[in-house]
This record gives C-alpha cells, structure tokens and sequence, in this order.
C-alpha cells in the first residue's frame, strides 16, 4: 500500500494535521475508530466519501509512523 498517494499533510486544512486526500477526514479520527473497534464497513458508512483503500492507507501510515517513532510508556509498564 502506499499510503503517500491517500494522505495528504496541508497547514491549510485541519490545522496541518494528516487527513484522507481530498477530504477533512484526518487520519487520526479513521485510527480512532478502528482502535475503538468499529468495522470498517461501519466507518465507510458514516463516512461515505471514504474508501477502503483509504482505511487502508490510514493503517499504513500509521505502521511508517510507528517504525520512526515511539511513544515513552510509564515507567514499569509491561
């Protein structure tokens, strides 16, 4: 997948923060509710101007980012 050709990063739109090209859909909000558990035909529902390819592309974006970058966790967490 490559996410590049879906996410879009625009200071002009949603105050710069990642977002599904051609849309104010960000990322962010996508990933959220995966997290929360929600299908992705659910979100395609509540957001129809979406694909799945750019569920898809949310995810990998997600991945890259993840390879760069880590989130400190409290001290003594498993």
């Amino acid at each position: 997948m490559n996410w590049q050709e879906r996410i879009t990063v625009d200071p002009a739109v949603c105050h710069g923060q990642a977002c599904v090209k051609g849309t104010r859909i960000m990322v962010s909000v996508v990933l959220d509710n995966l997290a929360a558990g929600i299908e992705t035909e659910e979100i395609l529902s509540s957001y129809p101007s979406l694909s799945e390819e750019d569920v898809q592309a949310t995810i990998a974006y997600a991945a890259d980012l993840a390879r760069e970058r880590t989130v400190p966790l409290p001290t003594g967490a498993a």
